[in-house]
């Protein structure tokens, strides 16, 4: 059940990365992997495709090192939903996560003057008779 729900941010993470510049499985791979996500291309290239198929990236084949690599870039669809899924996940994180935490209140002023052992009030720098 977790694991959908982490899929989804993947779909959006995929998104956003697609719209700034064109990517492709293992890039894609590594940059969730320094997120804390182990994902297989097992896992991610279904989801590449099906993005794909729903029209939100495009794929374009360029031979790298004389092997085809597939990139994908966001189209205008795929931008229209990552700036949705932007706000719904703002609103989102808000409800869940609660209001911003208040700033402290500023700090007591020091007392003018300390307690001795038996309760007496010495001023700073004063000796003890």
């Amino acid at each position: 059940m977790i694991r959908d729900f982490f899929l989804g941010f993947i779909r959006i993470h995929v998104l956003h990365h697609a719209a700034e510049h064109p990517v492709y499985g293992l890039s894609l791979i590594e940059e969730l992997r320094r997120h804390g996500y182990a994902l297989s291309p097992g896992t991610l290239y279904p989801i590449l495709h099906g993005l794909a198929e729903a029209g939100y990236l495009r794929l374009e084949k360029r031979v790298v090192g004389g092997r085809v690599r597939k990139y994908y870039t966001s189209t205008a669809r795929g931008r229209r939903a990552l700036a949705a899924a932007r706000t719904q996940i703002t609103e989102l994180v808000r409800e869940v996560l609660g209001p911003p935490p208040q700033p402290s209140s500023p700090p007591l002023p020091s007392r003018p003057a300390s307690r001795g052992v038996r309760g007496r009030r010495y001023r700073r720098g004063a000796t003890r008779r």
